[in-house]
């Protein structure tokens, strides 16, 4: 196994171009890129697209690469491979699940239940099973945290405190066995974000931000911009609820960055055993913009980020597949 290992990375780097020359200080300038799509592995593409079509109404159908496609308002695909069996949905990967913004999201959770098709995620509010469908029907969240520890939830109940029944977020089951979240009060609905899950959140940060000129959210990120040094903090003691897990969610340290409009989100690797990579699994990769791959592909090449594949031909542009810091694959995505 060692040797095969060994020899795929020889040849990976016999197919490599080159590195290509860029003025100094070039490859830093380079715009971050925009978020381009995501890619699910599916038994029955055909039928998932009608089946997102349907709970989104705003979406399109249509191809992209030579793949069937869901097309988002806001320009942002969910692109489909078909394959023979299940994806598999576990271990678990670094991508957790994804998000779309909807203008009333208790409304959606009314509508969806009248649709037979559709299941909907219990939001557990504490371990011992109690639930509801969206996070508004429960307490508040406070200081940022989108949930309460066991010892909030107490202070909480003893100060009377009470859902705001209004905006929140919410969950169902798509198809192959995806989660996808429905949240908020937006003016518009559109494909909102990837939420991941990552080994060390506020270095994984530091990658993005480093390596894909990539921005951070303010309020999810450390107090001092992150460094080498400061990058690794340990997960919180305490999960919280709600959380689609009966034993909660550990929340923080969280940390999240963004591409155009849409942004790639994450919190603490919840158990114990480390992140498998997404490749074949049901959220194969997530596809990323760029103007200008060659530059892209130098500047990457430069700062030693791995490389999953030489560059390749996607239809009628090129690609590259690069390997995220939990193991999550990135497609650059040659967009002229």
């Amino acid at each position: 196994m060692k040797s095969r290992v060994l020899i795929s990375a020889a040849i990976l780097a016999l197919t490599l171009p080159s590195r290509i020359p860029v003025p100094a200080g070039a490859q830093n300038m380079l715009p971050a890129p925009g978020f381009h799509h995501l890619h699910l592995n599916s038994v029955n593409p055909e039928a998932a697209i009608d089946f997102y079509a349907r709970q989104f109404p705003t979406t399109a159908r249509t191809s992209w690469g030579g793949f069937p496609a869901l097309k988002s308002p806001n320009n942002v695909l969910i692109l489909f491979t078909k394959v023979d069996s299940a994806p598999p949905t576990q271990p678990q990967t670094a991508i957790w699940h994804f998000g779309w913004q909807v203008t009333d999201v208790r409304r959606n959770v009314e509508t969806y239940k009248t649709r037979p098709e559709i299941k909907q995620l219990p939001l557990y509010t504490t371990d011992e099973g109690a639930s509801v469908l969206v996070s508004s029907d429960t307490w508040p969240g406070t200081g940022g945290v989108l949930g309460l520890t066991k010892t909030q939830i107490a202070d909480a109940k003893a100060k009377g405190v009470e859902p705001a029944r209004k905006g929140g977020f919410a969950y169902m089951q798509g198809p192959d066995n995806v989660i996808v979240e429905y949240l908020g009060d937006f003016p518009a609905e559109r494909f909102n974000h990837v939420h991941l899950f990552q080994e060390e959140p506020f270095c994984a940060q530091l990658w993005y931000q480093r390596h894909l000129n990539a921005a951070a959210v303010p309020g999810r990120t450390s107090a001092a911009p992150p460094t080498e040094a400061t990058c690794k903090v340990a997960r919180a003691p305490d999960p919280t609820w709600p959380a689609l897990e009966r034993e909660g969610l550990y929340r923080t340290p969280t940390a999240a960055v963004t591409f155009g409009d849409v942004a790639l989100t994450w919190y603490a690797r919840q158990g114990s055993r480390p992140l498998e990579p997404t490749r074949g699994h049901v959220y194969d990769h997530v596809g990323l913009s760029v103007a200008n791959l060659d530059a892209w592909i130098a500047k990457l090449q430069g700062e030693g980020v791995a490389f999953l594949t030489a560059p390749y031909r996607l239809g009628d542009t090129r690609a590259v597949m690069i390997e995220g810091p939990s193991r999550e694959a990135l497609e650059l995505v040659e967009v002229k």
